[in-house]
């Protein structure tokens, strides 16, 4: 409840994404893609793993796009990127693979702004490191 002595302003707050974000970041991943003449889907998610903006290049097939989807989801919800998953059953942890909803390949990174993660990047259509790559050139955008 609140009091006389309380206001809004005593609410924690954060950064979070907007469209204008999104269309920057797949901006960016895309043109990342196209001079390596990558044909992939993009996926931006929010830090709840919702999606908010996909793009599906010429050539890229529905699963692509359902898979940057996961990817996005996978880094967005555990503030980690996909490889960390990766790279843990890599490692011998194959409880991993018991994670709700985990997508243990890379090509999916977390955005992290002022120390919050506020969402996540899914790319999928090439090699999993370039994917990687493509999402990296797109939240680098952000600034």
């Amino acid at each position: 409840m609140q009091t006389d002595k309380e206001s809004p302003a005593d609410m924690k707050t954060r950064p979070m994404l907007t469209l204008d974000d999104c269309r920057k970041i797949s901006a960016a991943a895309e043109a990342e893609a196209k001079k390596n003449n990558w044909i992939v889907a993009i996926a931006i998610l929010d830090d709840g793993g919702h999606l908010l903006h996909l793009i599906r290049m010429d050539g890229a097939s529905p699963f692509n796009a359902r898979t940057a989807i996961a990817k996005g989801k996978t880094a967005a919800e555990t503030r980690r990127s996909t490889l960390v998953w990766e790279e843990r059953i890599k490692a011998g942890r194959n409880s991993m693979l018991g994670m709700p909803k985990i997508t243990p390949v890379q090509g999916g990174l977390p955005i992290v702004v002022e120390g919050t993660c506020i969402g996540g990047v899914g790319i999928s259509g090439v090699q999993s490191h370039e994917d990687e790559q493509i999402a990296a050139a797109g939240i680098k955008a952000l600034g």
